[in-house]
């Protein structure tokens, strides 16, 4: 088999995967011909990370900054090119790449808004280049499963869905510290983190959206919200500052080598764009939700309540189908507490005392076994069932990330579940999305299938 030649443009923290893959397990079928950012350090980094020291077969490769990539494109010649730059840009290197003869691979959002979806669908089909878009949480175990048992038909029709995502204290924060706080950038959580449960869902009922109501907030993270509470100290970013030093919610890094990526990535390459990785999350200019819920209604009827919250104390999941036969019940555990760093001032929560739980406090190991998801069948006269299946949900996007790289780089073979997904999907996950963006700044229900025409 010929190796497939692939460019990399945006070398954020995502892009890792790909670039590890590329130059290291799929070598074999994959070659890495050229990186593309904005900022020359963090390219630097990506090609120092892998020189012969660790893949003695690996070479470093050209770098073009990002008013480059038509030329990149003409001196590496790529087959693919892989895009996992800032979301507001996606449909910039997606639609160029795919002009210029390239397929593309896109990191979730394929975009941020409707104007932008059109571009690429328009794009796709006046060049007919193949778009994926990578949905790793439909290649993990425990969501395929899902999928498994509600196309077998095992509670009948669906007829309604319950969808809550909680993102704690730490990754639900630190999209209030990075570029995604501001929603020109990202969409705000409803596209950029939201777009994996929507199209999980899509793909879960094989439907897709139809109508869309949603409501939402920044009721939790801001300066305005953290006053309300009596902080009274602030600041701009965390690094460096005695004020951040007593706020568990700051990005405390620590020098190199212990945070490498988070040093070489951002701080070392600050000078180049002035972009600040460790912003205040309770800091001013924050233009994105941080409680939000929908209601949606898809082609075939089914109806989902859909609820997101980015600052709880455990993180993962819980998905409830209802159907004409029976009930199923989908309960995911990602990270059961945050701890706060030792000797933290807790007035950041608001000058109310917060006790640290026993399990958060005492040291020991998390109890893996109780972060096993949990699948739960029960029929409409019956005991409820518990559903098992092979899991290695501690792996990356819950064992996802792996078997995605698979299917993308190598290709899917025989998949009866449909992980694969192409523009289409990426547009219909996105749909949502851009649909409760616009109910919330409008207070009305939005049509989504008048967004966008095929």
């Amino acid at each position: 088999m010929s190796r497939k030649r692939y460019a990399l443009v945006g070398t954020g923290g995502r892009s890792g995967m790909y670039l590890e893959a590329v130059t290291t397990k799929f070598k074999d079928v994959a070659e890495l011909v050229a990186i593309c950012d904005v900022n020359q350090t963090r390219m630097n980094y990506y090609n120092n990370k892998f020189l012969p020291e660790k893949s003695p077969d690996y070479k470093p490769v050209p770098t073009y900054k990002a008013h480059e990539f038509d030329r990149m494109i003409a001196e590496t010649r790529p087959d693919v090119v892989i895009v996992t730059s800032m979301d507001r840009t996606h449909h910039i290197y997606t639609c160029r790449a795919m002009e210029l003869g390239c397929d593309v691979i896109s990191e979730k959002p394929m975009t941020i808004d409707a104007e932008k979806c059109q571009q690429i669908i328009d794009t796709q089909k006046r060049t007919g280049r193949k778009l994926t878009v990578t949905f790793n949480y439909r290649y993990s175990p425990r969501n395929s499963k899902v999928k498994e048992l509600l196309k077998s038909g095992i509670i009948g029709e669906i007829t309604t869905v319950h969808f809550e995502w909680m993102l704690d204290t730490l990754h639900g924060a630190d999209y209030f510290r990075r570029w995604h706080r501001n929603k020109v950038n990202s969409g705000g959580l409803m596209v950029h983190k939201a777009t994996h449960h929507f199209d999980l869902v899509n793909w879960w009922i094989d439907s897709e959206p139809v109508m869309v109501f949603a409501q939402g907030d920044l009721k939790f993270y801001g300066k305005i919200n953290a006053e309300k509470r009596g902080v009274t100290e602030f600041y701009q970013r965390c690094r460096n500052n005695p004020i951040a030093a007593k706020d568990p919610f700051a990005l405390h890094v620590k020098p190199l080598p212990e945070d490498e990526q988070l040093n070489e990535l951002y701080y070392n390459a600050e000078a180049e764009d002035g972009y600040q990785r460790d912003q205040s999350v309770f800091g001013d200019g924050i233009s994105i939700e941080d409680n939000m819920s929908v209601m949606v209604r898809y082609r075939n009827n089914v109806v989902m309540t859909y609820c997101l919250c980015a600052h709880t104390p455990w993180e993962g999941y819980r998905v409830v189908f209802n159907g004409t036969r029976g009930r199923l019940e989908f309960n995911v555990v990602e990270r059961p507490f945050c701890d706060a760093d030792k000797g933290c001032d807790f007035n950041t929560f608001g000058n109310v005392e917060v006790e640290k739980n026993s399990a958060a406090a005492g040291a020991g190991e998390v109890d893996r076994a109780a972060m096993v998801p949990e699948i739960i069948v029960q029929p409409l006269w019956g005991k409820p069932v518990s559903i098992g299946y092979s899991c290695d949900s501690l792996a990356g996007h819950g064992g996802g990330d792996e078997r995605l790289l698979q299917d993308v780089l190598v290709g899917a073979g025989d998949d009866p579940l449909g992980r694969a997904a192409d523009y289409h999907d990426g547009a219909k996950s996105i749909l949502t999305g851009i649909g409760a963006n616009l109910s919330m700044k409008t207070g009305l229900p939005v049509n989504v299938q008048e967004l966008i025409h095929w």
